[in-house]
């Protein structure tokens, strides 16, 4: 079993989309293993997203992640971070593939209602960053 980081955005959480994005997840057979609802400080958001630091979109970034409430979650399954990526699609709503999550729901490449690890050590660190394993659920 694979863990991946799971991040409902503040654009998603306005529009009331957490339940639908879970039961996407769920369906897909993504099991949530930790969540937790929180309000990203600007500073934690610059924290987490430091690996783009020096990139153009930093500042816009990191701004809209601490606008407003989030809900980060633990999943995890069999391919767990190539089936999350899957369900949320493209980065760029525009691109995403009929049916996935930033198509019917993004509205930018910034406002695109979900974040998700690329890769095992992302998953890692990012897990990490906000779950101690104590509050990560072992089926």
């Amino acid at each position: 079993m694979e863990r991946t980081l799971s991040i409902i955005k503040p654009d998603a959480v306005s529009k009331n989309l957490i339940g639908e994005i879970i039961r996407r997840l769920e369906e897909n057979n993504l099991k949530v293993v930790a969540a937790k609802m929180l309000h990203l400080s600007k500073k934690e958001a610059e924290e987490f997203y430091a690996i783009h630091q020096e990139k153009v979109f930093f500042d816009s970034l990191t701004s809209f992640m601490s606008s407003g409430p989030i809900l980060v979650m633990a999943l995890e399954g069999e391919n767990a971070i190539a089936r999350n990526r899957i369900i949320m699609g493209a980065t760029n709503p525009a691109e995403a593939a009929p049916g996935t999550i930033r198509k019917e729901f993004g509205s930018s490449i910034e406002r695109n209602t979900v974040h998700g690890s690329d890769s095992p050590e992302t998953a890692t660190f990012e897990i990490s960053y906000f779950f101690k394993e104590n509050e990560i659920y072992h089926y």
